[in-house]
C-alpha cells in the first residue's frame, strides 16, 4: 500500500509541472457567452412536418382560410367632421327631440333653425356619427388624387357597423336606417355658405338613402345633400376625429371632445365658461340639470386626446381643455 501511495504521488507531481509549463487555454466568460448567443440565433425555427394522411380530411376551413386572413378584416377608417357644425349647433344631444334648435350670434352673421319632420326627431349627434364615416371617405379620395367623389355613397353595411362600434345584426341595421331618417327629413336653414341664397328654402342632410341586401350584397346607399357635400369637399373644411370617439355612449362626451378637437386641436389649451357650452349644445335641459351633466362627465375625464378640467374661479365655472399628449409630455420632461 505505501509503494502505491508513493508511486501516486511521484505521478501527481509530474502532472502538476507539465499544467505549470503548458497551461489550459480557458476562454473569457464574456467570449463563451457571445458564442453561446450566435448559436441561439442561427438555429432554424422548429418546423413540425405533417403528412398528407395526418391532414384533416374534413375541415374545409383550413384549405379557404389562409393565416393572414384576419388582416383582411381590418377596417381602415379615418373619420372626419364639419368645422363649421362643430362650430354651431345643429344637432340634438338628445335621440327623441322635437323641439326645434334656434342659434343667432351675437352679431346677428349667422343663423341657423333645425326643425324635425312631422312625427319624426330631430338628427342627433348619435346620427352624426355616419356623416363622420362618409366625410372620411370622400377625404380619402381627394387626398388620393382621384376625380372628384361623388355624393352617391355607397357603403357595405358589414364596415359600416364596424365603424360606429355595433354589431353586425338586424337591430344594428334597424338603428341605421332610423338615423339616416332623421338626416333625411330634419329639416335645415342657415346663412352659413348662402350669402347668395341658393339654399333658401330649406334642405336636411341627406337626399336619399337605401339599403340593399342580395346573396352577394349588403349595402347602404346614402346621397349627400347639396350643402352638406359642398361643405364636406370644401379645402381645410374637415378635421381628423380618434377612432376612440365612436365608443363613446354620452351625448354630452360626444359633444365636449367635438368642442375640444375644434378648439384645442393640436394646440395646448382653451377654456369655456359653462353658460357659452350650454348655449353651444343647444341642450333643451334647465340648465341646472345640464351643469350637473357637464360637472360629471368632465370629472369623469375620459373622453379621447384631451384632458377636462372643472374650474371654479371666484364665482366664476368653467371648463378647461388640454391637448393630452402634450401634457403627458410636459409631465415627463418636468
Amino acid at each position: 500500500m505505501k509503494k502505491f501511495f508513493a508511486r501516486f504521488l511521484v505521478r501527481l507531481g509530474k502532472l502538476g509541472k507539465r499544467l505549470e509549463e503548458e497551461p489550459m487555454n480557458i476562454e473569457k466568460p464574456q467570449e463563451i457567452l457571445k458564442i453561446t448567443q450566435t448559436e441561439v440565433e442561427v438555429l432554424p425555427p422548429k418546423v413540425e412536418l405533417v403528412s398528407e394522411e395526418q391532414k384533416p380530411q374534413n375541415d374545409k376551413s383550413i384549405e379557404k382560410k389562409p393565416k393572414n386572413k384576419s388582416s383582411k378584416n381590418v377596417v381602415e377608417f379615418n373619420p372626419r367632421d364639419i368645422m363649421e357644425v362643430m362650430e354651431i349647433p345643429f344637432l340634438s344631444l338628445s335621440k327623441k327631440r322635437t323641439k326645434p334648435i334656434s342659434y343667432k350670434s351675437k352679431d346677428g352673421e349667422i343663423k341657423v333653425n333645425i326643425t324635425p319632420h312631422t312625427n319624426q326627431y330631430l338628427a342627433s349627434i348619435y346620427d352624426w356619427d355616419i356623416i363622420q364615416c362618409i366625410s372620411g371617405r370622400i377625404q380619402e379620395a381627394i387626398n388620393l388624387g382621384h376625380d372628384i367623389p361623388s355624393k352617391n355613397i355607397v357603403i357595405q353595411r358589414s364596415k359600416l357597423l364596424k365603424e360606429l362600434r355595433k354589431d353586425d345584426g338586424k337591430k344594428a341595421r334597424k338603428e341605421i336606417e332610423q338615423s339616416l331618417s332623421r338626416l333625411k327629413l330634419t329639416g335645415i336653414e342657415t346663412t352659413i355658405r348662402n350669402e347668395d341664397y341658393r339654399y333658401k328654402g330649406g334642405f336636411g342632410f341627406i337626399d336619399s338613402w337605401g339599403y340593399t341586401e342580395r346573396k352577394d350584397a349588403k349595402e347602404f346607399r346614402i346621397t349627400l345633400s347639396d350643402w352638406l357635400y359642398d361643405g364636406i369637399c370644401a379645402q381645410g373644411a374637415l378635421l381628423k376625429v380618434n377612432n376612440d370617439y365612436f365608443a363613446l355612449t354620452s351625448a354630452i362626451k360626444k359633444f365636449l371632445y367635438r368642442t375640444a378637437r375644434k378648439h384645442v386641436g393640436n394646440n395646448d389649451k382653451w377654456e369655456f365658461s359653462i353658460e357659452k357650452l350650454y348655449e353651444k349644445s343647444a341642450s333643451e335641459q334647465e340648465f341646472k340639470k345640464f351643469k350637473y351633466d357637464l360637472k360629471k362627465a368632465v370629472t369623469d375625464n375620459d373622453i379621447p386626446d384631451y384632458f377636462l378640467e372643472w374650474r371654479e374661479d371666484f364665482g366664476k365655472i368653467s371648463v378647461h381643455f388640454s391637448n393630452k399628449r402634450k401634457e403627458l409630455i410636459k409631465m415627463l420632461t418636468e
